[in-house]
């Protein structure tokens, strides 16, 4: 159980909060204190788990802290809605399609000895509250990190954070991943799962080490991106450091991110703006479709399981079982597949003797299908994809190459990554919705523009920076 630090930092962390939104311009303040709650505060079980709404987590109090700091100093800016019609459509059917599913389960589920109850009225409202809190970072993104310095500071704060955070990494591929044992007094999941070959993958504080692993993926794409667009000494430093947290990525020892690297950071150095675009929302149709192809078996399960096979044996029994879940997992959706089955683990498969729950979620996907049903999924994932949908659409409309930041292309692509992840793991983040509102927030601004419309050119390159 957690000590009693780890419940006075979550208790302090909106004084924290206030401290950094004075002390920063309010887009700076948005990233950092997002970024450095997720990356330092307790994960569940360490919460406040209050009577009638959701519990107050590392997941939740930040993003409440730093919606309500942000509405007290800039309420007259802030805009609940993008401008987007498909986007607010979206919004809504997020927050509100949890009462529907309360509604559609208002029976118990029994398996045997175990009773799970009926969805009551309240159960539905903390479920939209709770929604509406996963948003808050996607709002304050769109409204106070459009412009492309904001785009910036986010990938100086995702190669800050991670040159910083690779430290307590490698305390834990050295050691062993205790570090939040040693702090907060507990370990936060199954030990044994941050076990891989003869070492160990880091944790650190939070919630699993495939978690630890994206974010160090991210770190790298950032380095990445700084050092196309840097020049002078300052280069070489950025060069060194893309490296070095490459090398950290390699000891996160997770396949599936060390893969994403070997594509992402190519595409980031060498690749132009327009094609990073593309990619991205290639990556966004693949996980919002992976679901309907999975449905009706047009995913290669058989051949991917071979190809796993010939990498590594104990990681292709891994994919199998997930697999196996997968379909188990799908078959009880289909029972209740508009809203979904909601909470207290009524989406799961139970033994019919003892109740014992028998079915793994791992993908993100296969979580919300179950517990929201397919309305509830389309709305998640294609509110975090629309902005990637949108840029690659208007990229092929001949856009003023001039008014497109430099640093939009390689936050699409980590995004676009981050949705694909989707599919294995359940890593969605206050991080994933953060970049998905900083995009639409760039969208709103007009950034594309087609080049036949633009002004007549000043300069002797005929370019404006936007910077």
């Amino acid at each position: 159980m957690p000590n009693s630090f780890a419940l006075i930092v979550l208790a302090l962390w909106p004084l924290v909060t206030i401290l950094i939104f004075r002390r920063l311009e309010i887009g700076r303040a948005v990233i950092w204190s997002l970024l450095l709650a997720y990356l330092f505060l307790p994960p569940p079980p360490a919460m406040f788990d209050f009577p009638m709404m959701p519990a107050l987590s590392k997941e939740t109090l930040p993003s409440i802290s730093a919606f309500l700091v942000a509405l007290a100093m800039r309420g007259r800016d802030l805009r609940l809605l993008p401008r987007s019609s498909l986007a607010k459509l979206l919004m809504v059917v997020f927050v509100v399609s949890p009462l529907a599913t309360v509604l559609t389960n208002d029976e118990p589920v029994v398996w045997g000895r175990v009773v799970l109850p009926a969805l009551r009225l309240t159960e539905g409202i903390a479920l939209m509250v709770n929604q509406a809190m996963l948003l808050m970072p996607f709002v304050l993104a769109q409204n106070f990190l459009g412009r492309a310095r904001d785009q910036r500071d986010i990938l100086i704060a995702l190669l800050l954070a991670g040159l910083v955070y690779s430290v307590l990494m490698l305390v834990e591929v050295r050691l062993s991943p205790q570090l939040n044992v040693w702090v907060y007094g507990y370990f936060q999941h199954i030990f044994e799962q941050m076990v891989r070959a003869d070492g160990y993958r880091p944790i650190v504080f939070l919630y699993h080490g495939l978690w630890v692993a994206v974010f160090a993926l991210m770190a790298v794409a950032a380095a990445a991106a700084l050092f196309r667009e840097t020049q002078g000494r300052l280069r070489g430093y950025l060069l060194m450091a893309t490296g070095y947290l490459w090398v950290v990525l390699v000891l996160c020892k997770s396949l599936a991110a060390l893969a994403y690297s070997l594509v992402l950071v190519p595409l980031i150095l060498f690749s132009g703006r327009l094609l990073q675009f593309r990619v991205a929302a290639l990556l966004a149709i693949l996980a919002v479709g992976y679901p309907v192809l999975k449905g009706n078996g047009f995913i290669p399960a058989d051949f991917l399981l071979e190809q796993a096979a010939a990498i590594d044996q104990e990681r292709a029994g891994s994919l199998e079982f997930r697999f196996d879940n997968e379909d188990v997992l799908m078959e009880r959706a289909y029972e209740k597949p508009v809203f979904g089955w909601g909470s207290w683990g009524r989406n799961h498969v139970h033994d019919p003797v003892s109740g014992q729950i028998l079915t793994v979620t791992d993908g993100r996907w296969v979580i919300t299908i179950g517990v929201f049903g397919w309305v509830g999924f389309f709305a998640e994932f294609a509110l975090l994809a629309l902005p990637l949908f949108i840029l690659a659409g208007r990229s092929f409309k001949r856009p003023d190459m001039a008014r497109i930041s430099p640093w939009l292309g390689p936050l699409a692509l980590i995004l676009g990554f981050n949705l694909f992840d989707l599919l294995p793991n359940a890593t969605i983040t206050t991080l994933t919705w953060l970049l998905s509102g900083a995009m639409l927030g760039a969208l709103d601004r007009g950034i594309f523009r087609r080049a036949s419309d633009a002004p007549p050119p000043r300069g002797a390159d005929g370019l404006r920076s936007i910077m």
